[in-house]
Order: structure tokens, then sequence, then C-alpha cells
């Protein structure tokens, strides 16, 4: 059984919908992250869970019992803010024993939680420093002790670190899963930061106009995007136009070149269809393939490094693709306005099959 299940959830405010018909289930102790852009119910999402906002429609149930009525303060659940949402008058340690002085713990009780999570949030020293005393890292910290203090049902985290520097963002999120992890707790994420829902999720809900567009693990949706969407918002890829030749074989042709598609999606012969391929699977040539190795020539156009890639755009007659070159690599990249012979892989993913009259080529 789920441990927390959304069931056809819909909220509007006034003529705005921010979310319809969203259902999803989150097992006890996975780590599930609502994926998506600005304004996509994401936040709104988890507000209901946390029972800040009530559903127009749908029910909510924690542990095989509905919560959709239940007050928040009788939910069970954790909740860290965008914006920490510390008290200003309270040191650190008060901070994280807030919680359990509205449940009435007793004073040793209390003293003994707030030492465990001081040590499990790595605050040891900072105790007694008050918020304005501590860094943003800090913060946050304080912010997530507080919510685990009370041993929540289910941590809702609502960005949490979006406020914060990448090096320090970058740090949390290793600490935030590895604590996850060491916990078990049930935990619903909210971001629109790819890298952080694929780095630290069991599952990720990809999320677009208040509906969840498609769910799976990190590496599924990355490697087999189900939907357009999926495949251009988590990561880069270059969604190019193909024409369907052998239905039986699975194979379509792009710009010439015949590619195998795991999936037609119902695709018939001739018929034209979204194929996705990342720019990581392209391969450049400085030279001429090798007879038998089909290719395209191209032009650089732009250049720019990305750290441990560089990423180029290379126009290949009416097709313009994005390719990923280590930055590392003993023969480097090409520079600008270089020729450059292009070798797509074997294989690609069908995304969509198109109208039979529209579409666009390119990427």
């Amino acid at each position: 059984m789920a441990h927390l299940v959304l069931e056809n959830l819909s909220k509007r405010f006034g003529a705005t919908v921010a979310v319809e018909g969203l259902s999803l289930e989150v097992g006890r102790g996975e780590f599930v992250s609502l994926l998506g852009p600005s304004g996509c119910g994401k936040t709104t999402t988890l507000r209901l869970v946390a029972g800040l906002l009530a559903p127009d429609e749908g029910e909510i149930w924690l542990e095989g019992r509905r919560i959709t009525p239940v007050p928040a303060s009788a939910r069970g659940m954790g909740m860290v803010f965008q914006s920490w949402a510390l008290f200003p008058n309270m040191t650190a340690a008060q901070n994280i024993a807030f919680p359990l002085r509205v449940r009435r713990q007793p004073p040793r009780r209390i003293a003994s939680r707030v030492a465990e999570v001081v040590v499990l949030v790595g605050l040891e020293g900072l105790e007694d420093r008050y918020p304005h005393e501590l860094s943003g890292g800090q913060q946050q910290r304080v912010g997530l002790g507080r919510a685990l203090a009370a041993e929540p049902r289910v941590l809702l985290l609502d960005e949490p670190l979006s406020a914060l520097d990448a090096p320090v963002r970058r740090g949390l999120v290793v600490e935030l899963r590895r604590l996850q992890q060491q916990l078990a707790t049930t935990t619903l994420y909210v971001t629109h930061d790819q890298e952080e829902a694929l780095s630290m999720s069991d599952r990720v809900a990809l999320m677009a106009q208040g509906r969840i567009v498609e769910v799976g693990t990190p590496e599924r949706l990355y490697r087999e995007p189900a939907s357009p969407f999926g495949a251009i918002f988590i990561g880069a890829t270059n969604a190019l136009v193909a024409e369907v030749r052998d239905p039986d074989r699975a194979l379509v042709a792009v710009a010439g070149l015949t590619l195998h598609a795991a999936d037609l999606k119902g695709a018939r012969a001739g018929q034209r269809v979204r194929v996705s391929v990342r720019p990581e699977q392209i391969r450049l040539l400085g030279t001429p393939p090798a007879e038998g190795n089909a290719a395209l020539r191209g032009r650089v156009l732009v250049r720019t490094f990305m750290g441990a890639i560089t990423r180029l755009e290379v126009e290949c007659g009416d097709l313009r693709l994005r390719v990923d070159v280590p930055s590392g690599a003993p023969e480097g990249s090409p520079g600008m306005q270089q020729e450059v012979w292009v070798l797509l892989p074997d294989r690609c993913r069908v995304l969509e099959v198109l109208p039979e009259e529209g579409g666009r080529r390119g990427g």
C-alpha cells in the first residue's frame, strides 16, 4: 500500500486553474520530487498535501486514512519553506525545539531530541546562535532540523535550496539525500531545478499546467522521455523530425540517415514523427568518415564552454544540432566556423507522431 496518495486533486483560484486532476502515489520512505517550471502547480500541490490549502476536488490519503478534512496541525507533516521562516528571536536550538514545545513534550525529551537533531543536520557548536549569526546554508539546516524534530510522517520541502549559492546548494543536495536515506522519511520535494530532482529523487513527477505529465525514475525520465515536454525540460535534446521508413524493423530516417526507434507509437510507413537525440549521443569527426559510415556535413556556429563539456551548435543543411563534447577530450573541440562531420547515434526515441500536415523541421 502506498504511504501517501493524492487522488484526482484540483485547485482553482478564481478563473485560474492551479492544479487539475492530479494523482500520485508515494511509497513509504520514498523521495519523490515535483519538478516543473514556475506556475506549473507544484507548490500548490505541496500546500494541498500540507493542509495549508483545501482542494476543490479530490482526496488525500495518508497511511490508508483520508486526511483531506484534517487540519494542517494534525497531519503529522514537517515542512521546509523556500524562505526558511526561522524565528529571528530564537536561537538555532530554540527554533528546532519549537514544534516539540507546541506539542507540549516534556523538557527532558525536548532537550534530548534537539541534541539528536543538531548532530543529524550538522549544526554542532552553532546551537546558541541566532539566525542573523548563521550563513544561508546553516539557516537552511536549522529549518530542516525544525521540520524533522517531531519525526514527521511525511517531509515536505518547497524549493528549500533555491536561495543558496551554487557551491552551498550542491553540498546540501548531497547532505539532504544522505539524511533522507538514513531516516527513511517519506519525502515530497518541490523544485524547478532538474539537477536537484535528478540527483536526489527515487522518482520524479514532471509537472506542466497543473498536471503531472509523466512519472518515473531519474534515469528513465532522462533516457526514455515519454513526451516532448519531458525530453526538452529534462536535460537538453535535439527534437528532430523523422520519417518512418520500415515500421516492422522500427526504422526512421533523419536527414537521409537511418536510425532505429525503440517505439514508433503506432506510426505507419511514411508518417512523420518527432524524435529525441541527446547532445552527448552525437559524435563529431574532423575528417570525412570511413566508407560505410553515414554522416552529415556541418559547420560549427556557436561554441559555449560549460566546464566539463563544451556545447556546440552545428548547422547541417536545414538542421541545427546541439552537440556536447567533453572539454578534456584529447582531440579538443572544434572551433567556430570549423567544418565537421556529424555522426548520429544508431538509436533514437520517438516523442510523438506528427499530424499529416504541419510540424517543423530542425532541432
